[in-house]
């Protein structure tokens, strides 16, 4: 199927109320492409496990959806739509749970942006997490890390602003569509963004911010990155949710220490109290995640299950890729469990079992679930 035909087919489920992100990764499990699903009858519809049948009515009314307008909206404002399958489309964010099956960009996406560290934390941020989301921002992108966050006020801003103030990588994840840029005193610093690197959304072009949309937009910045760094943050705060999900996909989560006594540090402590990688530098994330050599990959890159990359799915080259694929098999096994048994940190195997997925050698199910292919 054409790319834009591909596009079209994916924008109409898009725009169609009661399809959600969920139901059609669902149905392309089943079906395979796009173009199945909206050819699909009732009775196949109804076959395919999970699908309610609010939403059935909701598929086979999809085909009437004209995609044109959010295609033209999309052009006009220098916006591309990428599908999952698009080699540009992230490869870690591919293989976390409930991965989009459509991205709005802003600027554009590399390879190595698949090393990169998620930066979270409280939209009030004290002088002192301000300092230190500044800093965390500049040192992860002079370490070669792309810096990932949301945009926010407060630690978001900063950290992409670090990254920014040394010519590194940062990639904006919002929680809206690109015609409403929130909060509004950084469209100055999107359009920095992505002039530089990268702003997506996978929310169409007119969809403004709600409560619902954020926690969307955090799976993302989770599902983009090895680890997630948490700074400032209080008991109750969305960032804590964004850890919660990156702990869910294997990745570490690391926090930055505060003051005991305020209510925006609460959260980070009990991170670290609850295992949490206590953080006051660079070198906590390097020695937790490494420098991230291993996990670079080629511009040329393709998507794993292509024939392109047959020679490069053969390819094993360190310890931790053999040992690991000898203690898989054909019956999923739980990350834990894998930890337990090559005795290696979860950020170790969570970032090789990344690379074997990339070459088309293991496959990840939900719930933190890996088995060989």
């Amino acid at each position: 199927m054409k790319n834009l035909e591909k596009i079209e087919n994916l924008l109409r489920f898009a725009l169609t109320k009661n399809i959600g992100t969920i139901t059609i990764n669902r149905l392309l499990k089943h079906f395979g492409s796009s173009d199945y699903i909206l050819g699909a009858s009732e009775e196949e519809l109804k076959k395919v496990k999970g699908i309610r049948s609010n939403q059935i009515a909701a598929i086979l009314s999809a085909p009437k959806v004209d995609p044109r307008a959010e295609l033209d909206l999309a052009a006009e404002h220098d916006v591309k739509i990428i599908a999952y399958d698009d080699p540009m489309y992230p490869k870690s964010l591919l293989y976390s749970p409930d991965p989009p099956y459509m991205l709005y960009l802003k600027g554009s996406l590399k390879p190595k942006d698949i090393k990169a560290i998620g930066v979270v934390g409280t939209r009030h941020a004290s002088r002192y997490g301000r300092e230190q989301s500044e800093r965390f921002g500049k040192d992860l992108a002079q370490a070669g890390y792309t810096v990932v966050s949301g945009l926010a006020r407060g630690v978001d801003t900063l950290a992409h602003r670090g990254a920014l103030a040394v010519s590194g990588r940062t990639i904006a994840v919002i929680g809206s569509g690109l015609l409403h840029v929130y909060p509004p005193e950084n469209r100055d610093l999107l359009s920095e963004i992505a002039s530089t690197a990268a702003v997506i959304s996978e929310f169409s072009m007119d969809t403004s911010p709600t409560r619902n949309t954020f926690p969307r937009r955090n799976r993302i910045i989770a599902g983009m990155s090895l680890g997630i760094l948490v700074i400032e943050a209080p008991a109750r705060s969305g960032a804590l949710i964004t850890s919660r999900q990156a702990q869910e996909m294997g990745r570490s989560v690391f926090a930055v220490p505060g003051m005991v006594d305020q209510e925006q540090s609460q959260g980070c402590h009990n991170l670290i109290r609850d295992g949490a990688i206590l953080t006051t530098g660079i070198r906590d994330i390097v020695s937790e995640i490494g420098d991230g050599k291993e996990i670079e990959v080629s511009d040329n890159s393709v998507l794993p299950f292509t024939e392109e990359n047959n020679n490069l799915q053969q390819e094993v080259v360190n310890s931790n890729e053999s040992m690991i694929l000898k203690s898989l098999g054909t019956e999923v096994i739980h990350i834990d469990e894998l930890c337990a048994e090559v005795k290696l940190t979860i950020a170790e195997v969570s970032s090789t079992l990344m690379i074997l997925e990339l070459r088309g050698l293991v496959v990840s199910e939900p719930g933190a679930f890996y088995r060989k292919i």
